[in-house]
């Protein structure tokens, strides 16, 4: 009877554990990568990145960073409720870039862990 009652116990830590785990906030991205194939150099393009916030508390996005100054994030600076929907948009500018370009773009928010979406496009050089 000990054993039963002991397993019982370690049972009910461990999905308090879990639950307690899964609390907060959960960004989700409806997509992590964008591919925007062959564009010529000079060309600015741009996407929009939507997320949901799967968790249970409110979601505040505090940064958005990139790799270099051609890709340019703009972010919502509000909380996004739990079921709510944000978006991210994201320009690449190829002025000055030629072949194939992989842009990763880190979300820094108050969930527990930050993530990473990119952008990735051939750039094409015109010879006259």
């Amino acid at each position: 009877m000990k054993k039963v009652l002991f397993t019982f116990l370690i049972s009910l830590f461990a999905l308090a554990v879990n639950a307690q785990d899964a609390a907060g906030p959960v960004i989700t991205f409806a997509e992590n990568t964008y591919e925007f194939g062959d564009i010529h150099q000079g060309d600015v393009v741009e996407h929009t990145f939507k997320f949901t916030n799967t968790g249970d508390a409110p979601l505040v996005v505090t940064n958005v960073t990139t790799t270099c100054g051609c890709t340019a994030p703009k972010w919502p600076k509000e909380p996004i409720a739990p079921g709510d929907e944000g978006q991210i948009l994201v320009k690449f500018n190829s002025r000055g870039k030629r072949g194939v370009q992989n842009k990763p773009i880190t979300v820094y928010s108050n969930a527990k862990s930050t993530t990473r979406i990119s952008i990735t496009t051939n750039v094409l050089v015109d010879n006259n």
